[in-house]
């Protein structure tokens, strides 16, 4: 059996491999294909908003290839019905019984195009299948592939055909980042790397999907210090006593925040969440679950402003780490 820091040491390293995969594909995104990993990691589902074409769809499939996972795209339009991502019983004459035809969800990765373009009612299936893991088709309840992750994109709110996503289903999302514009030199090796116009997905598979649920079990058991905990809970308590702040963290963020956090201690290569973790991965995983009071300060204070604002209020714990260790 190999020891801690072998097994620390062989998990890290397949790690790397997936971020040198997407990185042959995805170019000058090196810390959002970091952060995206530490949420695949973590079981989290992942929200990516920015404008379009500036490569959240080559991104997901970089990630499915590199994971070896199956990928299912849907392009959430108006007329997309929930039978479309769930499935739907069709009657069989031959056989005189009904048979289940998969929908978009059987899969291990999700990726769900201009998630906020779509209706409400589509919108509430997908909040199930996050939220479960399953589908539900005529009483019928169906697990789905494991691992199982929604990676959806969304355009800037405001753009044409577009609506905001209810709080109940950002709240699903476990961190929601935007890649922005690559810079003069990225776009150049963008442009040489495209076919027929579109970007070549040139990474190649690294993991099983048994290899990635391993690796996710390992980050789970990340040691946590009581101390980090309190850290952890004081932050969201003073989320929702903030003045600026009209709904703060959930404890359902507060979770999210725990657990992408162990990730991003793992990918620093070690084997505890330090108070450092936490403040790195906060403004990704809580800003998209709390809202602002615009009418304090005319729309200026936004939801990174009054994390940060929190951040300085809340006393940080100091560790010794060769007890915590």
């Amino acid at each position: 059996m190999p020891n801690e820091m072998e097994e620390l040491e062989f998990y890290l390293k397949k790690a790397k491999q997936v971020v040198y995969e997407v990185k042959k594909t995805v170019v000058g995104k090196d810390e959002a294909i970091c952060k995206l990993l530490m949420a695949i990691l973590a079981k989290g589902h992942i929200l990516i908003e920015d404008i379009p074409g500036v490569g959240k769809t080559t991104m997901a499939l970089a990630f499915s290839k590199a994971l070896g996972l199956e990928c299912n795209r849907l392009q959430f339009t108006p007329d997309i019905m929930p039978s479309d991502l769930t499935g739907f019983n069709l009657y069989n004459r031959q056989t005189g019984q009904f048979e289940y035809k998969p929908g978009a969800v059987l899969c291990n990765i999700l990726l769900a195009d201009e998630i906020n373009r779509t209706s409400p009612k589509t919108q509430s299936a997908l909040l199930e299948v996050m939220e479960e893991r399953r589908v539900t088709v005529d009483s019928q309840s169906i697990e789905l592939p494991k691992p199982f992750m929604v990676m959806a994109t969304q355009n800037p709110f405001g753009s044409i055909g577009t609506q905001k996503l209810p709080e109940s289903q950002l709240d699903r999302f476990m961190i929601q980042i935007s890649l922005g514009y690559p810079t003069v030199e990225d776009e150049i090796a963008i442009l040489k790397n495209k076919t027929n116009g579109s970007p070549k997905i040139i990474s190649e598979k690294v993991l099983t999907a048994e290899e990635l649920m391993a690796m996710q079990a390992y980050v789970e058991q990340i040691y946590v210090d009581d101390r980090v905990y309190d850290y952890v809970a004081r932050i969201a308590k003073a989320t929702r006593n903030s003045p600026e702040i009209l709904q703060g963290i959930s404890p359902r963020g507060s979770i999210a925040v725990l657990a992408i956090a162990k990730a991003e201690a793992f990918l620093r290569g070690h084997t505890y969440v330090l108070p450092s973790d936490i403040q790195y991965v906060l403004m990704d995983a809580a800003a998209h679950r709390i809202i602002v009071d615009n009418g304090l300060s005319n729309g200026i204070v936004t939801a990174e402003t009054s994390l940060k604002n929190v951040l300085v209020t809340v006393s940080v714990p100091k560790l010794d780490v060769k007890r915590v260790v």
